[in-house]
Order: C-alpha cells, then sequence, then structure tokens
C-alpha cells in the first residue's frame, strides 16, 4: 500500500502581529538639526543656509539614496536635494529658504538597486568572472526604470535594457551596463516603493535679516533734552537720532515709553522716598493717564511718538520699544481688572519683590487668574497696538516671570499677521530657563556675555553658543552694559575696558548693542553693586555727549567695519585661535567661500601691555605654508604682512587694545604687498 506523501502545511499569516511596512530596509536616524524630537522650530533668517545631517544605513552591503526633502509650509510639493555620504553612515545636504515664511524639511532614503548592482558588476568584471546572469538581472532594472520614465528618457532606457539582454558580445554589453549616462538616467527614475521616510517633519521659522544681525541703541528719551530739570519730549529727542545713526547703529531701542504711576514712586538711586519732581521708573507702567496703550504726557503724544519713528526711519534707525508685562498700583487695570493681580490674605494686590529688593511701585500679573484668557487677549493687543504705530521690535522685560506657554501663544499668534516682528528676550537667568524662552519663539537672547571676561570664560561660552545644538535656537544678543548692569571689569578699567568689551561684543556676535553713556566710558556705581550711579532708571540726566574721554569715533568705526564685513553677519563660522598669553584672545570669523576672513585679537588686560604668539590655521583659510598673507587693521590703519601659522601680536591698552584684521590671501611674495591698498 501505498504511502500517502505529507503535505506541506500553509503558515497562517493573518492574524500575526507583522510591523507595517517590514520590507523598508533604510533606516533613516538622527536627523540634525532638530529641536527637541521635532517639537520646537530651528532658526533661520532669508537666506541662510540649513545644513541637515543624518545617519542612514541598511543591511547588508546595498547601495543606499537619500534625499533632503524641503518646502515652504504652504506649499504642498516637497523639493528634493540628494544626499552626499561624509563617512560612517553620516549623510548630509542643505537648503536655502529664499522668503521669509515658515519651512519643513526631513528626509527620505531607499536602497539603489541598480547601483548596488552596478557595483557589484564592477567587481566581477574586475575578478575576470562570467557575468552573462548579472547582465540579464541588470536589464531587468533598467527596464523597471524605463516603465517609470517617459518620453526620450523611457525609449533610451527600454533601448538600454534590450541591449544589456542582447545577444551582442559581452564586452559590449557591459560597457553600456558602465556607462555613466546610463546611470544617470536610471537615478532619475528609481524605485521608492520601499523607501524609508524619517518620522518627523521638522520645521525652520524663518525671519528677517535683521532678526539675525544688527547693532542696537539703548537710550532714553527723556533724558535726550536740554533741561535736566524736566523730561526732554519726542520732539526733542529727534535731535539725538543724527548722532545715533552716524556711529552706525541699526536699532534704537527705548525704554517704556508709558505713564509712570505715583503710588509708591521711587527716587534717585532707587530711594523708597521720590520728591516731587522726581519722574519715577519707567518700569512702573500706569497712572490716571493711561496704561499700556498710552504715552507719557511728558514725553508728548501718540502722534509725537509716531512722528520720532518716522524721523528715525530716515536716519536709517528702526525704533525697538520695550514692552514690560507688569503695572504700578495706579494702572487702570487695577480698577478694571483687579482679577488679574495676585492678592494677599488682606484683600490688598501683592507688588513684585526679588529678595532683598522690594518693589512696591509695581504689580506683578497673575498669569494663573481664572481670566487668564481675557488677560492675554488683552496683552496680545498691547504688542498688537504698538505694531499700528510702526513699532516691529520689541524688547521684552523679564520674560522668565512669564510663563513659556503665554509666551509661545504670544508670540506665534503675532507673527501670524506680523511675521517681520522681532521679540529679543531680557532674561538673565538659568541657562534652560533661557534657552527654554528661545525655543518658545523669541527671536533673540540676552546673555551671561557681561559677566564672561577671561579667555577661558570667552571661549567656553562662546563655542556653546555657535557650535553645539543651541545656535539653532538661540540668537545671542551682546549687550555690553545695561541700566541694570555695570560690571566691575567697566567700574574698574577705564577707557581701555570699554573699548575691549566694545570690540568683543561687536565682533564676538553678529548682533549686539551698548546703553547710552557707554559711549562716554561713563563707570560710576553705586559702592558695592552693578548699578550705575544716579542711574537714568529714576531720574532724569543731562549729558555731555562729546566730554573728553568719549569713544564715539571708535563706535561708529567698528560699526562701518562690521556692515562692510559679511564674516560678521553671522556667528556659526567663529572659531578660537590658540595664544600664548592668556590675557589674549584670538579669533576668526569667515564666510563660507572664505571671501571675507575677519581675524580680531584683543588684550583683555584694560591695565597693561600684552604680547604674545597666535596660531592661525592657515590650511583652514585656504593659505599654504610659507604663503605670505597681508593683515590689514581696520581700527588703527596698519597692514602687516605672515607668513605660516605662528606670529607676533603686541597690544596696548593706552594705544588701542584691539585689533580687527580683514585677511588679504594670495600674496604670492613680498612684492605684492601693498601697504596703502
Amino acid at each position: 500500500m501505498k504511502k500517502t506523501p505529507k503535505t506541506t502545511k500553509t503558515v497562517k499569516t493573518a492574524k500575526e502581529n507583522f510591523p507595517e511596512d517590514a520590507r523598508k530596509r533604510v533606516v533613516v536616524e538622527r536627523v540634525r538639526p532638530e529641536i527637541d524630537a521635532g517639537r520646537y522650530p530651528i532658526k533661520r533668517t532669508v537666506g541662510e543656509k540649513v545644513v541637515v545631517t543624518a545617519h542612514v544605513f541598511t543591511d547588508g552591503h546595498d547601495r543606499i539614496t537619500a534625499h533632503l526633502l524641503h518646502k515652504a509650509k504652504k506649499e504642498d510639493t516637497w523639493m528634493e536635494t540628494a544626499m552626499e555620504p561624509l563617512g560612517n553612515d553620516v549623510w548630509e545636504s542643505a537648503f536655502t529658504p529664499a522668503v521669509q515664511q515658515p519651512y519643513e524639511y526631513t528626509v527620505e532614503a531607499w536602497i539603489d538597486r541598480f547601483g548596488s548592482w552596478r557595483a557589484d558588476l564592477v567587481k566581477r568584471v574586475d575578478a575576470g568572472q562570467d557575468v552573462a546572469g548579472e547582465l540579464l538581472e541588470g536589464a531587468a532594472l533598467v527596464s523597471e526604470a524605463g516603465r517609470r520614465a517617459s518620453g526620450a528618457d523611457q525609449k533610451a532606457l527600454h533601448a538600454a535594457a534590450d541591449a544589456l539582454s542582447s545577444e551582442r558580445p559581452q564586452k559590449e554589453r557591459i560597457a553600456i551596463a558602465l556607462d555613466e549616462k546610463l546611470a544617470d538616467r536610471v537615478s532619475r527614475y528609481p524605485d521608492r516603493s520601499r523607501a524609508t521616510r524619517y518620522d518627523r517633519i521638522l520645521a525652520v521659522t524663518v525671519d528677517r535679516i535683521r532678526a539675525r544681525y544688527g547693532a542696537w541703541y539703548e537710550m532714553f528719551p527723556r533724558s535726550a533734552g536740554p533741561d535736566p530739570n524736566r523730561s526732554a519730549t519726542f520732539l526733542e529727542a529727534e535731535s539725538r537720532l543724527p548722532e545715533i545713526a552716524a556711529m552706525g547703529f541699526d536699532i534704537l531701542y527705548l525704554p517704556p515709553i508709558h505713564p509712570i504711576g505715583k503710588s509708591f514712586r521711587k527716587g534717585p538711586n532707587n530711594a523708597l522716598t521720590a520728591g516731587p519732581n522726581d519722574p519715577g521708573s519707567p518700569w512702573a507702567i500706569g497712572s490716571e493717564a493711561g496704561g499700556h496703550k498710552a504715552v507719557d504726557p511728558n514725553l508728548g503724544t501718540l502722534d509725537d511718538f509716531r512722528h520720532f519713528v518716522e524721523a528715525a526711519d530716515r536716519h536709517g534707525l528702526e525704533v525697538a520699544l520695550d514692552i514690560a508685562f507688569q503695572c504700578s498700583p495706579d494702572h487702570p487695570y487695577v480698577k478694571e481688572h483687579p482679577e488679574w493681580f495676585r492678592h494677599r490674605p488682606d484683600g490688598t494686590i501683592k507688588y513684585a519683590e526679588n529678595p532683598p529688593k522690594k518693589y512696591q511701585d509695581i504689580y506683578p500679573l497673575n498669569f494663573e487668574s481664572d481670566d487668564w484668557k481675557g488677560l492675554w487677549t488683552e496683552l496680545k493687543s498691547v504688542v498688537e497696538f504698538w505694531i499700528e504705530q510702526g513699532v516691529k521690535i520689541f524688547r521684552v522685560d523679564n520674560p522668565h516671570t512669564k510663563p513659556f506657554r503665554f509666551w509661545e501663544w504670544l508670540i506665534g499668534e503675532i507673527q501670524k499677521k506680523h511675521p517681520e516682528t522681532i521679540f529679543l528676550a531680557e532674561a538673565f537667568t538659568r541657562p534652560k530657563v533661557m534657552y527654554g524662552l528661545a525655543k518658545g519663539g523669541f527671536t533673540q537672547s540676552y546673555t551671561y556675555f557681561t559677566w564672561r571676561n577671561t579667555k577661558q570664560e570667552l571661549t567656553e561660552y562662546l563655542t556653546e553658543l555657535t557650535q553645539t545644538e543651541a545656535r539653532d535656537f538661540f540668537r545671542p544678543n551682546f549687550f555690553a552694559n545695561t541700566p541694570d548692569i555695570l560690571h566691575e571689569y567697566l567700574q574698574t578699567g577705564g577707557r581701555p575696558a570699554f573699548q575691549v568689551r566694545l570690540a568683543l561684543a561687536a565682533t564676538l556676535a553678529a548682533s549686539y548693542g551698548i546703553y547710552s553713556g557707554f559711549e562716554l566710558c561713563e563707570n560710576r556705581a553705586v559702592h558695592g553693586t552693578e548699578e550705575y550711579l544716579d542711574s537714568e532708571k529714576y531720574q532724569i540726566r543731562a549729558w555731555d555727549w562729546d566730554r573728553p574721554g568719549n569713544i564715539k569715533d571708535l563706535v561708529a568705526r567698528v560699526n562701518r567695519i562690521r556692515r562692510e564685513s559679511p564674516a560678521l553677519h553671522a556667528n556659526d563660522r567663529l572659531r578660537f585661535y590658540t595664544t600664548d598669553n592668556d590675557q589674549l584672545i584670538c579669533y576668526a570669523k569667515t564666510t563660507e567661500d572664505l571671501s571675507n576672513i575677519i581675524l580680531v585679537a584683543v588684550n583683555l588686560d584694560p591695565h597693561h601691555l600684552q604680547h604674545g604668539w597666535v596660531q592661525v590655521p592657515i590650511d583652514e583659510l585656504g593659505i599654504a605654508p610659507g604663503e605670505p598673507y597681508q593683515l590689514h587693521d581696520l581700527i588703527g590703519g596698519d597692514r602687516y604682512l605672515w607668513h605660516d601659522a605662528w606670529n607676533y601680536i603686541r597690544l596696548d591698552p593706552m594705544v588701542s587694545p584691539a585689533h580687527i584684521f580683514r585677511v588679504r590671501r594670495k600674496i604670492h611674495s613680498e612684492r605684492d604687498f601693498d601697504p596703502f591698498t
């Protein structure tokens, strides 16, 4: 009796828990830049490149093709840019946002079957093997590409497939298979049915160029008049505009210009009791004359402010306005919306405190109020009101004392309608809080620059800001001083200290600023503090803008250097160079194509001459060993001819504590050195 042969059981797969699209073999991970798993967008300005890298790999030895996908968010179709392998499964490509609107990007990769087949064919041919079967495999791959193609490419691919599978001599068919034109044609029609796309679409906030680069000047308009016994008006303050413009500034920042409360008004030097003629702090906002949408009557009218903004614009200055979401006890909000403030058990409103400091003249807003939506809506309307008056830049006071979600909402809502708006965060606080505000939407941020004065401190801090993930979301603005901060370095270093900090701030950061008085080397402080003596925060000051020892000409020269040096318009290509003297710091900024190279050397010691040697990595600057290169000191005008990497510098702070060099390459001999060009 014959045995019934065993039959193979059919494997049932319907109920198996298979992964979706499991035949996609390529892995795409660690796409950079990416902020907090794509939670926040990166920041760029119009025309500023986005360089994207990704880890892309697969099993086995097949070749991979990877593309960077990018588009303006409102567009439906992705633009694609081929990525290049850098080694160790890291791939790179880039795109440049052309318009001021949100962009998106991601990465997609797939097995390059034709490329893998072609590489294998080369190995077999080189080994002298018979490749008849491989040529038939190639014919099938080319034929498939032909079916995806159209027009002339479709014809050419089908013809190539026929040739590869024909009876022609194998040598001829190999030549056809390895023809670069065929490879190019096939690559235009890849099989992407099993392509892997990164699991996130990443976002880019694209701002106008002023968000990345600019020189800020802060002034109290009430101190810009001829009479120290009364507030200047906006019309009188316009007389300062030509000189501020002549110093080369781009942005004129004004502290709050609103009515100032009288209750608990502070006197000179933050005295608890004010005299009848003391003007009070502009940050104690609100009186019977109005609140955040009103102008201090001592400065003039809303029409006068608009006239001031227009006059500034004619001088090439854009006005930035302080936004301080807090109120004096006399602010209309206190009576109209008491629910927007925190109350003590006895029913009184809590004033602001930062122990041991007390600010009895300021009531903080309660962002946890039951009417928080009404509060948020009103504060957004404040920003919208001043946009209507011609303001597009806002310096925000103490944003770290308000909720992150509020700022993300407010800035997002404002920039939907007004994408040109810039928000600068004045938050001198913990690093993660400062970074959190930047991620949430602030265009620029104050920094710790004021407290970074040694070579090590500056090098470590700037490396963090320019060479880590922070550079993609945190745009630093290096204010050399503020009405609240007169660092000990400036208090004790004399005129050279102001020159040092100016050179550092203006060349280390694409955006920097000074508070008026800096150009006069004003260094009088309340003993034992960083507070200015006779601070403009509490009284009107009359300044002699031409007093001896001022550095106005240097400020103007440095700002002109900035404008004429594209390398100083960004931060990402900052590199520090080795010096053998810790009192000397040296660094360079370059454009990507090295058409503009700025090398800066600064003596950090404002009291003594310092000298030493600096090592310039000439290979990074496209300079060959032994090739001379010219350095033109854009501050003093002198020119130097350097050779090789190590060169000598000598800086006397009583003469000039800094060099800002423009480097000229391709000086083939000393005969090419021109001291007059």
